[in-house]
């Protein structure tokens, strides 16, 4: 168990397809959002679905996989890390950021690109 303790694993789809960047140490990143779905039932019995939003990170070779086969509504499944971090936006408000920093990327079915 000692290995699990800052462990993420989603299956969602792509909201968009990866904005990708090379840093200045010439290392890629690629950016993405993955909607997750949960279909529960509610007071009355009606069935109701929630999607929730994540923001993804991805560096080197997992963002050149992500860029290359990737594309919006593409269904993947991802493990990694949560990160939290913190700057200061353009009217120096401090602003908090919770993202997923992914090691492992599987595609789940063929809306990825080829």
């Amino acid at each position: 168990m000692y290995a699990l303790k800052n462990k993420v694993q989603l299956i969602g789809n792509l909201g968009n397809a990866p904005e990708v960047k090379n840093t200045e140490s010439g290392k890629k990143l690629a950016r993405f959002s993955v909607a997750t779905k949960e279909t529960y039932r509610g007071r009355t019995g009606e069935k109701v679905t929630e999607t929730t939003w994540h923001n993804v990170v991805a560096w080197g070779k997992v963002a050149e996989i992500a860029e290359k086969y990737l594309a919006k509504g593409a269904e993947i499944a991802i493990e990694g890390k949560l990160i939290n971090r913190s700057y200061t936006d353009k009217d120096g408000i401090k602003r908090y950021v919770t993202e997923i920093q992914v090691n492992e990327l599987l595609m789940m079915n063929d809306k990825a690109r080829a």
